[in-house]
C-alpha cells in the first residue's frame, strides 16, 4: 500500500504567527495530536505536537541545568530551550526538523521512518505543499496485513473506499477527521460530526456504494469524546487554515 491510500487528506493547519493557545484549542477541539504549520503561501514550515508541550513554564517542567552543565551545553542551546519552554507563538514552539514523504511512499518506508525518528506524524507532500498526513493510528491497522504477509485490503475493498470518499467529498456535512476503512465489504467510519443528521448522511453515503455489506458507525458528535482507540486517528481531509484572528488569544 502507498501513503495516498491511507493518509488524512483534510489537514487542519495553523500559521506560524498564531498563538500556542490557539493551537491547543484546535488540537483539543478536533481530537488531534499534531498540527502542521504552513506559511501564507501554503508551504509547510513546521509541526506542533503534544510532545512540544512536555517542557513548559506553566507546568514547571522546564529544563533545569546547573552551571557546569549549562557551560557544557552552550548558551545557544540553553537559549533555544528557554524560547520553546516560554514561547507564546507557534513558531517559537513548533518542531522545524521535519521528516516528510511523497504520496507514493510505501507504508514500509513510512514505518521505518517513524520507527527510526520516533515520529507520531508524517506529513505527505506534493512538491512543497502538504496534501495529507499519516499518524500512527492510520498506519498501524493498514500496515498489519503487509507485515504479516496477509492481504489487508482487497481490490474490491479499495474501490468501495474510493467510492465512499468521492460520495462525501465537498459535502458540508462531511465528518471532520473522516477516516474510512473497508474490510470484506464492511465499511468502518471514524470522525467527528456536528449532529445526528450529519451522521445519518455519512452512513447513507456508505450504504449507497456498490459492494457495501455493512456500515460500522464509529463517528462521534462534536461535543463528545471519541473512543480511546480512535482519539488520535487521522482521516481523509481537505486543507483547513486556522487564521490567528479566528480564536481568542487567551493565556494558558
Amino acid at each position: 500500500m502507498r501513503a495516498h491510500q491511507i493518509m488524512s487528506r483534510r489537514v487542519i493547519t495553523i500559521r506560524p504567527e498564531a498563538s500556542i493557545a490557539q493551537a491547543i484549542k484546535i488540537m483539543l477541539a478536533h481530537h488531534i495530536s499534531g498540527l502542521p504549520v504552513t506559511d501564507p503561501a501554503g508551504k509547510l514550515v513546521g509541526i506542533i505536537c503534544e510532545s512540544d508541550f512536555l517542557r513548559r513554564a506553566e507546568l514547571e517542567t522546564e529544563h533545569s541545568h546547573n552551571r557546569l552543565l549549562s557551560v557544557l551545553l552552550g548558551a545557544d542551546r540553553i537559549a533555544r530551550e528557554f524560547v520553546k519552554e516560554h514561547g507564546r507563538k507557534v513558531e517559537q514552539v513548533m518542531t522545524r526538523d521535519l521528516a516528510t514523504v511523497g504520496e507514493d511512499a510505501s507504508l514500509e518506508e513510512i514505518a521505518d521512518l517513524m520507527e527510526r525518528r520516533h515520529l507520531n506524524h508524517v506529513p505527505i507532500m506534493r512538491d512543497e505543499h502538504i496534501v495529507g498526513i499519516i499518524t500512527r493510528s492510520d498506519f498501524l491497522s493498514a500496515v498489519a496485513g503487509p507485515l504479516t504477509g496477509a492481504s489487508g485490503y482487497s481490490e474490491d475493498d479499495d474501490q468501495i473506499r474510493r467510492t465512499v470518499l468521492a460520495a462525501m467529498a465537498g459535502k458540508s456535512w462531511q465528518p471532520l477527521g473522516l477516516n474510512v476503512s473497508v474490510r470484506n465489504g464492511v465499511v468502518t467510519l471514524r470522525g467527528v460530526v456536528n449532529g445526528d443528521n450529519a451522521r445519518q448522511a455519512a452512513i447513507v453515503a456508505c450504504e449507497n456504494a456498490s459492494g457495501v455489506r455493512e456500515v460500522d458507525d464509529r463517528l462521534c458528535l462534536q461535543s463528545t469524546r471519541p473512543d480511546p482507540e480512535d482519539e488520535y486517528g487521522g482521516g481523509d481531509f481537505v486543507s483547513v487554515q486556522a487564521e490567528p484572528s479566528t480564536l481568542d488569544d487567551e493565556p494558558l
